[in-house]
């Protein structure tokens, strides 16, 4: 199979090429790129509504569920209100119908009043302002020509986005760094004004002109970002710091919420005043035409430009960093720094950043305070080695890849009971004098004594925790009270109690966990909820809105999104596709789904359980006592893309397959991660302070021996999958459907063969690892007793040699990629 064409979600629309100040840091203006000297001041009419043409049909193309524009230049506020009126109207009207618009403008602040103010309020265009801290800091390198101060200016700017009318607006402040400034006092200035979010920008610079580096320090960049993050993290991390978050994430595994670190492949494109589509702005800081792709809104697609060899370049991971970059113990998390930064004349691109030292240097230092820091959880014990008899049993259970209905059961009454402690711990950090927080956890306390089942319920769902995390680690601490509050009303409406709750609201949406969501005025702060035997109630700026019992049918008020359930005999999962928290995965979700689309889901679901129960026995009683929630992804048409989140124990994600067969893979893969992680909360299977990375049989890049365990233990359900539809298809080719079940015999033998060899050859490398403890060599021989079982098993000499090849392959090129490990 071809593989997918890669989409592209983020554009920046250029739709002004000129600035009224003459910062001299400006990569458009001060760089090694001219193209600006050639491109008209503002992007044409004509240019505009092609543009917009094109991003439609790119997202209708591939069914993305929402595109990103940014509005930008050059200064954008100099295209003026008329323009930007025009070409935000043709955004919009190009895609409705296909997919949600983020729209959003970012400008130096210079222009900005309330009639742009009113204007973005209108057509829901969020601001974000260029400012480097201070007065003395900003006026460095952000002056008008003439030499004047800009601050005032700017200040006056942020301000207005402080109003009650327009702070909403406010999408927060970028702060382009200068080791010559004070690092706490950049930092304490811009925090002082209260932005939404903070994006530290390092200075664009490559290998030919490498960034200043004044005094001793070999990593000064390092140095300013750590004093930086210190004084954040005393704090209480009160701001979301784009970097940092980022940071952060990769260290757990998630994906970076920047283009400047982390592997996910970019997806972005600019669009030129003049309609020609570019590459990343930042590549003007590396040759002239860097950006250039030789294509245009008026005669390519956006299909087209992804296919160009600097798109592309930019999609493969791992695969097109340098070979240093492939070798460093950072590489996860740096993803070899932003890509126009790795430039030299003499092998382009093919290079570390030039900040490496600096990134390096400053992910493990966020990383050996974040080790330090953070606590385990209250009433969370490890059973290590003093294990009773029965849990081993159960353990050896779980390792041969499989869990029977009470064995899961009990990993979900731990996971439970950590998901309590947790919450427990969340509730300590509400102020003391936020009576809203007070209230809900006297109510949830309350339920506790008259409907522990009800609050059970709320506080298992699988997007509980990693809220919480977000709150115990300083990432949301802004959620406290909402996130309280959402859990009290939701336990209030199962257990059937009477009382009322208020609860704050996410952009007009009420939440209510594993229940559904309410959709109230945007401009509602919160809701008042009240429950009783019959319904509830929820009472919003003004207005009382009246709902019959919770599980009510969809689509009976256009307020009510009840969670849908797929209810099939021995087995119940919900669709979630209403909670604002369900993004724990590593992909997009999809917005609510149609009711077509949620009966396909349902239908599709209902075949891939059969297939289940028929095929793979052992591991329906284990999905029907575990899985509860499948949230759906959003990926291109044909992508066999699913998930599993260590912090959502209950819940996979995928977007759905083309066959109801790879559903029921996808189910039993992504579930053993779930399985797989609930154990590791419990059990020490390998020294988590090694750090070497190992052969992945799969892979293209070494692996933590995390990351290894976790991937062997998910293929012992591929590679099982794969034995079952060779058998099933040769029987079914032998009852009459020769033709076909011969084909889909040799499929499936192929890739039964494929996934043996690889998973056989993963287990032997854990067992060989030298890191796991002796609860965990007992665990990976659990696994190595399914697996050599398989190898009685016979398979044709044609797929054998075949998939022996592969592995051979696999490894010689691995090795070539990873020579030093």
């Amino acid at each position: 199979m071809d593989r997918p064409l890669p989409s592209l979600s983020q554009f920046v629309l250029k739709v002004h090429s000129r600035c009224d100040l003459a910062c001299d840091h400006c990569y458009v203006y001060e760089h090694a790129d001219t193209s600006w000297r050639g491109r008209p001041r503002v992007m044409p009419e004509k240019a505009m509504e092609k543009a917009a043409e094109r991003i439609a049909e790119h997202a209708a193309g591939h069914r993305l569920s929402a595109v990103h524009v940014v509005l930008h230049g050059g200064e954008p506020l100099l295209a003026g209100r008329v323009r930007l009126r025009k070409v935000a109207e043709a955004l919009y009207g190009a895609l409705d119908g296909v997919c949600a618009l983020d729209l959003r403008i970012h400008t130096n602040g210079v222009l900005l009043d309330s009639k742009f103010c009113d204007l973005f309020a209108e057509m829901n265009i969020k601001v974000g302002v260029s400012l480097d801290g201070d007065k003395a800091s900003n006026d460095r390198h952000r002056r008008y020509a003439d030499g004047r101060s800009s601050h005032p200016q700017v200040l006056r700017a942020v301000e207005l986005l402080q109003r009650p009318e327009y702070r909403k607006l406010f999408a927060g402040l970028l702060c382009t760094i200068d080791v010559e400034n004070d690092p706490v006092a950049v930092y304490d200035a811009l925090v002082a004004l209260d932005p939404p979010r903070i994006d530290f920008l390092l200075p664009h610079a490559t290998w030919d002109v490498p960034p200043p580096r004044p005094g001793e320090s070999a990593t000064p960049y390092a140095d300013w970002l750590d004093a930086v993050y210190r004084r954040w993290d005393r704090a209480g991390r009160p701001v979301p710091v784009r970097l940092f978050d980022s940071v952060l994430r990769t260290l757990r595994g998630e994906s970076s919420l920047t283009e400047s670190l982390g592997l996910a492949p970019a997806d972005l494109v600019v669009i030129e005043t003049d309609g020609t589509f570019e590459q990343a702005d930042s590549l003007k800081t590396a040759f002239d035409g860097a950006p250039v792709t030789g294509m245009d809104v008026f005669a390519n697609t956006l299909d087209e430009v992804v296919q160009h060899p600097g798109m592309l370049a930019r999609q493969q991971g791992i695969e097109q960093l340098s070979e240093q970059c492939r070798a460093c113990p950072v590489v996860t998390s740096c993803g070899g720094g932003l890509y126009a930064h790795r430039y030299r004349t003499a092998n382009g691109f093919d290079n570390p950043s030039v900040f490496c030292p600096d990134l390096r240097e400053l992910i493990m230092n966020i990383r050996d305070q974040e080790a330090a820091a953070r606590p385990r959880p209250t009433g969370f014990q490890l059973t290590g080695q003093n294990a009773e008899p029965a849990e081993l049993a159960e353990l050896d259970e779980l390792a041969r890849g499989f869990g029977s209905t009470e064995t899961v059961a009990r990993l979900a009454a731990a996971q439970l009971d950590l998901d309590r402690a947790l919450l427990a711990a969340v509730s300590e950090r509400a102020p003391r004098t936020d009576k809203v927080a007070a209230a809900a956890w006297e109510l949830l306390t309350e339920l506790d004594q008259d409907a522990p089942d009800a609050v059970d319920a709320v506080v298992a769902h699988p997007y509980t925790r990693p809220w919480a995390l977000r709150v115990l680690e300083g990432r949301a601490p802004a959620t406290v009270t909402g996130g309280l509050a959402e859990l009290a009303a939701a336990g209030a409406l199962r257990a059937r109690h009477g009382g009322s709750v208020r609860v704050p609201l996410r952009d007009g949406l009420l939440r209510l966990p594993g229940l559904g969501a309410v959709t109230l005025t945007p401009d509602a702060g919160h809701a008042d909820v009240t429950a009783d035997a019959d319904g509830f109630t929820v009472t919003a700026a003004g207005r009382t809105l009246r709902f019959g019992r919770y599980e009510g049918v969809d689509g009976l008020t256009p307020h009510w999104q009840p969670v849908r359930l797929a209810e099939m005999p021995g087995w119940t999962v919900a669709l979630e596709d209403t909670d604002p928290l369900r993004d724990a995965h590593q992909w997009p979700v999809t917005r609510r789904l149609s009711a077509g689309e949620a009966k396909m889901w349902a239908e599709d679901l209902t075949e891939a359980w059969s297939l289940i129960q028929r095929e793979l026995p052992q591991y329906a009683p284990g999905v029907a006592a575990g899985l509860r929630v499948l949230t759906p992804l959003h990926a291109p048409e044909g992508s066999e893309v699913s998930a599993a989140s260590k912090e959502a124990f209950g819940a996979v994600a995928a977007a759905r397959p083309l066959t109801p067969d790879l559903l029921a893979l996808l189910i039993v893969h992504e579930f053993q991660h779930v399985k797989l992680g609930a154990v590791l909360d419990s059990h020490d299977l390998y020294d988590p302070a090694d750090s070497r990375r190992f052969y992945a049989p799969w892979r293209p890049d070494p692996r933590p021996l995390a990351g290894l365990i976790q991937g062997t233990y998910a293929h012992i359900a591929v590679t099982d999958f794969w034995r079952v539809r060779r058998l099933t298809a040769e029987g079914e080719a032998a009852q009459g459907a020769a033709a076909q079940g011969a084909a889909a015999a040799r499929t499936a033998e192929a890739q039964f063969a494929r996934w043996r060899q690889q998973t056989c050859e993963a287990v032997e490398v854990l067992a060989g690892s030298g890191a796991l403890t002796p609860l965990g060599e007992r665990f990976v021989a659990g696994m190595a007793s399914t697996t050599h079982a398989w190898s009685a098993e016979t398979v044709s000499a044609a797929a054998l040699a075949e998939a022996r090849r592969a592995a051979d392959s696999h490894r010689a090129d691995w090795l070539t990629r990873n020579p030093l490990t």
